[in-house]
């Protein structure tokens, strides 16, 4: 029996009409009119981006105000028109909209709106920085890259011993931060265990502020083991990560077969049959 992986974002697909087609387009990637799709996206993305930062200098923005606001308005309307589409062409618009890429879209359009809806305001002068919310729009980014998804697979097949790690890394850091503040005491700077912890924090990831410093023989040799014990800190998950990321790779290097009917993705390279539509899949090296 073919096994079928799951589709990256399942928020429902239409069985038939336009909003299917658009589905094929907008929410799926095995087309090349959705590559084509996501390379504008993409574009559009950067730009934006770099918009919200000349928009940030003053000098900038003082000699190239309506250029500015115009591109702004611009980059405001198609990303609210690729966020209207996306509702209304998945058969569960809540879902998405409630996703964390879907927050991300709403949230990156609205302070525009509320910088049109809120002016002559003289209290709330400064509701144009919200418009810097903008950048999260950078955050979409990673969705087009696939090398982006190894990591993100790499990540929740480690996402365990991540947590293990975490619990183990917050017991160092208190019985250091313990330790540091029975030696050193609140006379050389370590005025209580959550303020020894911050410095715990800081030295176990080679950090080193140096706004708190232990000054006693002692003290500075927990320091000394502290800091080789950060390396291991910085190294392991890395490791964790790196190693679920190679998993990741060699299920990603596998075939994903793609319906020429329906579009539908995610079929496995020993598929014969589309598990939509049911018709026959091409060769996998037709793909």
């Amino acid at each position: 029996m073919n096994v079928v992986r799951p589709l990256r974002r399942d928020f429902g697909k239409p069985d038939h009409g336009w909003r299917r087609a658009v589905y094929t387009v907008v929410v799926e990637s095995g087309t090349d009119a959705a590559r084509r799709f996501n390379a504008a996206m993409l574009a559009a993305i950067v730009l934006s981006v770099a918009v919200v930062m000349l928009d940030s200098v003053a000098a900038v923005r003082a000699r190239e105000l309506v250029a500015l606001d115009i591109l702004e308005w611009l980059f405001t309307l198609l990303f609210t028109a690729e966020y209207i589409v996306r509702l209304l062409c998945v058969e569960r618009p809540l879902r998405y909209a409630l996703s964390f890429f879907g927050i991300i879209d709403l949230v990156s359009i609205l302070p525009t709106y509320l910088g049109l809806l809120l002016p002559g305001f003289h209290v709330l002068v400064d509701v144009r920085l919200l418009r810097m919310l903008r950048i999260f729009r950078i955050v979409k980014l990673p969705l087009y890259f696939e090398e982006s998804q190894v990591l993100w697979r790499g990540l929740v097949r480690s996402r365990h011993r991540i947590m293990v790690f975490l619990g183990v890394v917050l017991i160092l850091t208190a019985v250091l931060g313990t330790v540091m503040y029975l030696v050193e005491g609140p006379s050389n700077g370590f005025t209580s265990i959550p303020v020894s912890m911050y410095w715990a924090v800081v030295t176990m990831t080679t950090t080193g502020y140096g706004d708190i410093h232990p000054k006693t023989p002692l003290g500075q040799f927990i320091t000394s083991l502290a800091i080789l014990l950060g390396y291991g800190v910085i190294a392991f998950p890395a490791a964790m990560v790196g190693a679920g990321a190679a998993t990741a790779v060699r299920h990603l290097q596998r075939p994903s077969r793609v319906c020429p009917e329906c579009h539908s993705e995610g079929h496995d390279a020993d598929a014969v049959y589309c598990r939509r539509c049911g018709e026959p899949l091409p060769p996998v090296d037709d793909q």
